[in-house]
């Protein structure tokens, strides 16, 4: 009944409707840990992390107790000429995780690429600059607002919108250690265009929707030089690779040099509630601190940013991570993980393995027709929800997924794979 009702009244996200035909929709009435539990009581292991948000399991009894005691005392209140005390300590302790001065925030991912674009121009504008583009890397994603959408390059996405489109340009994506080659492109790009230039946007080490391209931080090191040189700020979207995904807490910690803006989502309420910022040194900051008269002030707002809900479980992501050691944990658990995964390099279809902290991947070399949606079918029947993207499977966990759980994702695809090769 459910499933009809759903298929009747609800249009879902990066979803083809008319898959649902023959794919069936799955209501899940519970969830616990890395499993999620539908109406029939029949588990499926969530190996995406729902999205890449979830970090210490669902339903995780530290950030839900959070939550219902927020709950007692004030659920939300707007965040201009008001404030509270979560947002407070949350900034304070993001600020002093990250070296930053100053936290914005809004309300998701997309969102808050917008804040971060916006302000870069507005940043120039204020020191008496006009420059009016952005430049990304090739294969990178940003989001689905049109921003955000302007500056990716996933055509899956976007090509349908392109008039719609702030004006943007595109620099080669590194790929694995070699990076030589991308620098070169990326030098030369900002030799000819630098002036025009707001920020070079980057994704720090993996494209995620990129079909999950890992690269060197040496490129970010380098390219934050050569934009510091030409004047050209830098925006990291660590949505999707902040808190710990990487392997440090944000994948800039791998470099020396540092963004301009950093922006955070996805984890940061431990899958709980949206929410997201950009953080900033007081340098921009300050270019914004002006008399009312002068208009530089930044009027960007979302009606439920800094959710006093979402700063809570906030906060106890924040604890969770200080005080259980997650980060040494996750170092051991992703040598387990390349460990079991690299038992698949036995089916010669399946190439370029890959591993960045808690993020793995590898390619489905395949004539079948969408050889990925295949194995998301498969993989639902072994109590498995993983999402390939495209031919593309990923494995990006809650971070209590075991050891025993790993193992068993590992049979479960060499089982799947063993039907392929027949």
């Amino acid at each position: 009944m459910l499933k009809e009702l759903d298929l009747l009244h609800l249009w879902h996200p990066c979803t083809q409707m008319k898959d649902h035909e023959k794919i069936p929709l799955i209501p899940i009435k519970k969830a616990k840990g890395v499993w999620l539990y539908d109406f029939d009581d029949k588990a499926y292991m969530d190996c995406i992390s729902s999205w890449w948000v979830n970090l210490f399991g669902h339903c995780n009894p530290a950030i839900s107790n959070a939550i219902k005691t927020q709950l007692e005392s004030l659920e939300h209140v707007l965040l201009a000429g008001f404030s509270h005390e979560g947002i407070i300590r949350l900034s304070q302790r993001l600020c002093a995780l990250s070296g930053f001065d100053k936290c914005f925030y809004a309300d998701n991912g997309s969102s808050i690429i917008e804040v971060a674009l916006k302000m870069s121009f507005h940043y120039h504008l204020n020191k008496g600059k006009k420059r009016d583009k952005f430049l990304s890397l090739t294969n990178s994603y940003h989001g689905e607002t049109l921003g955000a959408l302007s500056v990716g390059d996933v055509k899956l996405y976007k090509q349908t919108y392109n008039p719609l489109f702030l004006e943007n340009l595109s620099t080669k994506a590194p790929s694995g250690e070699d990076y030589e080659e991308a620098l070169k492109e990326l030098k030369s790009t900002l030799e000819k265009h630098a002036n025009s230039l707001c920020a070079f946007i980057v994704e720090p080490l993996v494209q995620c929707a990129g079909n999950m391209n890992m690269y060197h931080f040496g490129f970010l090191d380098e390219a934050i030089k050569l934009c510091r040189y030409f004047e050209v700020q830098v925006i990291f979207d660590e949505i999707a690779v902040g808190f710990g995904r990487t392997g440090e807490l944000f994948a800039m910690d791998y470099c020396e040099e540092k963004p301009d803006y950093l922006c955070l989502s996805k984890g940061i309420t431990g899958g709980f509630l949206p929410l997201a910022v950009v953080l900033v040194k007081d340098e921009i900051y300050n270019a914004f601190y002006a008399p009312y008269e002068e208009n530089k002030a930044f009027l960007h707002s979302h009606s439920y940013t800094g959710n006093a809900l979402a700063t809570a479980a906030a906060n106890e992501v924040l604890n969770i991570f200080q005080t259980q050691n997650i980060l040494e944990k996750n170092a051991k658990l992703s040598l387990f993980i390349k460990q079991e995964f690299e038992k698949l390099k036995e089916f010669d279809f399946l190439k370029k393995f890959r591993q960045q902290g808690m993020i793995y991947a590898f390619d489905i070399i395949s004539q079948i027709p969408r050889a990925g949606l295949l194995v998301y079918e498969k993989a639902l029947q072994k109590k498995l929800l993983l999402r390939p993207l495209g031919n593309t499977i990923y494995f990006m966990p809650p971070y209590i997924i075991t050891k025993e759980e790993i193992s068993y994702v590992v049979e479960s695809l060499k089982e799947i794979f063993k039907e392929f090769k027949a």
